[in-house]
């Protein structure tokens, strides 16, 4: 992707005294008392504005948080807590501005403001033309700096690229923009993809268009239920999709044409219920009762994967392998995660359950990008155009 980069711009000296717009993703979780308790994507948004300061500009922030009601606005739906943690974390005061569209607030260079909830303002989410002139009229610099809403096509994601008078990435985008590059259109070969979760069916478009590009495509969870069941094996009363096992031989016929492959589990790990304390058993693949769950792949299986994982070029990684929240049934996912970690590979990751097995494990400084995005990087690996990428590459032609 072509875009015009927040970087180039400041280095040009084009930004000192402009009024800059930043659209971030300070979308952070908070108890019942309305404190912060995690604020990883406050501080992957501070690059920007940093950056933004720095070269003398005047600097807006908004965000979503949560998903309120247009023009219906409710105490927990306000970015104070926010304002005052980005206050903390740049040393400096930040100010919050309520009813900002029409531009009714001032903003000097040198000082960040910012401005409430933009989920908030009527037509922010079908992206109202009325809305997009309104938000384009506030600034000089547009930059999107939000891969997480880089798939949605709303006011503030992509009616204000196209009306503000420039528009640009911003250097987390820009960084999402260059690992995803790496890793899907010029990759190091063997490019390994590993996709897990419950179904089948909500990851469909993901595993066809990865047949069609990588040279193994690991599978787990639910997902790697439904491919052994189109291998011929039983999967007892394990989470499945036997309505999909056609389209699951289909992914695996499209590697096989290509000499790649879908690696079958050969020994798994089950249990009678779904809890903690279940006693685990690994099996064979092949002696899977019919009252068995699959909650893991064996040892076995994860010590061949592992083996082909750190023989990788290029990995992409989205969801765990097994449920590695329960102790008994966390040795595939963690043996994913310590093979990708010992790997010589570019690995890039995404995905809310991805991340925190990054976490868990300890492997967050091992991993080559870890994404910010979980729609947005999944449509990505889809092979989709996200709308932000496509109006910012417009915008820079």
């Amino acid at each position: 992707m072509s875009a015009l980069r927040f970087s180039d711009v400041c280095a040009s000296g084009f930004a000192r005294g402009k009024r800059v717009f930043i659209r971030a993703d300070l979308n952070v979780p908070f108890d019942d008392a309305g404190r912060i308790t995690e604020d990883t994507r406050i501080r992957a948004s501070l690059p920007a504005l940093r950056m933004a300061l720095d070269a003398g500009a005047a600097v807006m922030v908004t965000s979503h948080l949560g998903r309120p009601t247009e023009g219906a606005f409710k105490p927990e739906d306000s970015l104070a807590p926010v304002a005052a943690r980005l206050g903390e974390l740049l040393g400096r005061p930040v100010r919050l501005v309520s009813q900002w569209v029409d531009g009714d607030f001032s903003v000097a260079p040198g000082e960040v403001v910012l401005l409430e909830n933009c989920r908030l303002n009527v037509g922010e989410k079908n992206n109202s033309p009325e809305l997009a002139r309104k938000l384009g009229a506030l600034c000089d610099i547009f930059v999107h700096d939000a891969f997480g809403t880089a798939h949605r096509a709303e006011g503030t994601t992509y009616g204000m690229a196209e009306t503000a008078p420039l528009a640009c990435a911003g250097p987390l985008l820009a960084a999402e923009m260059d690992a995803l590059a790496q890793a899907l259109h010029a990759p190091a070969r063997p490019l390994v993809a590993i996709v897990a979760g419950s179904k089948v069916s909500t990851k469909l478009p993901l595993l066809k268009n990865l047949a069609h590009n990588v040279d193994q495509l690991i599978v787990g969870g639910g997902i790697a239920n439904t491919f052994m069941l189109a291998a011929g094996l039983k999967v007892g009363k394990s989470l499945a999709e036997a309505d999909l096992v056609n389209e699951a031989r289909a992914v695996i016929d499209a590697m096989k044409a290509r000499g790649a492959e879908v690696p079958i589990p050969t020994d798994v790990v089950t249990a009678k219920a779904f809890a903690p304390d279940a006693p685990a058993t690994v099996k064979l693949a092949t002696d899977v009762a019919d009252d068995d769950l699959i909650l893991d792949i064996g040892p076995e299986t994860a010590q061949k994967l592992a083996a082909q994982l750190r023989q990788a070029g290029t990995i992409v990684w989205n969801g765990p392998v097994g449920v590695f929240e329960f102790a008994a049934f966390e040795g595939g996912t963690q043996a994913i995660a310590q093979a990708i970690a010992n790997s010589s590979a570019f690995s890039i990751a995404g995905g809310g359950d991805t991340l925190a097995a990054i976490a868990k494990y300890g492997i967050e400084k091992d991993v080559g990008y870890i994404s910010t995005g979980g729609g947005a990087f999944l449509e990505v690996l889809e092979g989709k155009t996200l709308p932000a990428f496509e109006v910012l590459t417009r915008r820079a032609a």
